[in-house]
C-alpha cells in the first residue's frame, strides 16, 4: 500500500478509471459479441441492426479513452466487412 498522500490518490483515482475502463469495454465487447452472434446464425437483416446498435458504442468507448481510436475503426471496419460479405454469399 501506499504510504504518501499522493500516491493514495493516485492508487485511489487508478481503481475508479480501471473499473470505468472495464465497464466500456466490457458494453462494446458484448455489442460486437452480438453481432458475431448474428453473423454465425446467417440472419443478415439482424445482424445489421446489431451492427448499427454496435458502432455507436464501439466509438464512445474510444472516445472516452478506453481503446485507441484507430482500435475503434478497425474493429468497425472488420465488423461491417463482415456483414456486407453476407449480402454478397446470398
Amino acid at each position: 500500500m501506499a504510504n504518501h498522500k499522493s500516491a493514495i490518490k493516485r492508487d485511489r483515482q487508478s481503481k475508479i478509471r480501471r473499473m470505468r475502463n472495464r465497464m466500456n469495454k466490457k458494453r462494446m465487447k458484448t455489442a460486437i459479441r452480438r453481432v458475431e452472434e448474428a453473423i454465425a446464425a446467417g440472419l443478415e437483416e439482424e445482424a445489421r441492426a446489431k451492427l448499427r446498435m454496435a458502432i455507436p458504442v464501439i466509438h464512445r468507448t474510444a472516445v472516452k479513452g478506453s481503446i485507441h481510436k484507430k482500435t475503434a475503426s478497425r474493429k468497425v471496419s472488420r465488423l461491417t466487412r463482415r456483414v456486407n460479405k453476407m449480402q454478397v454469399a446470398a
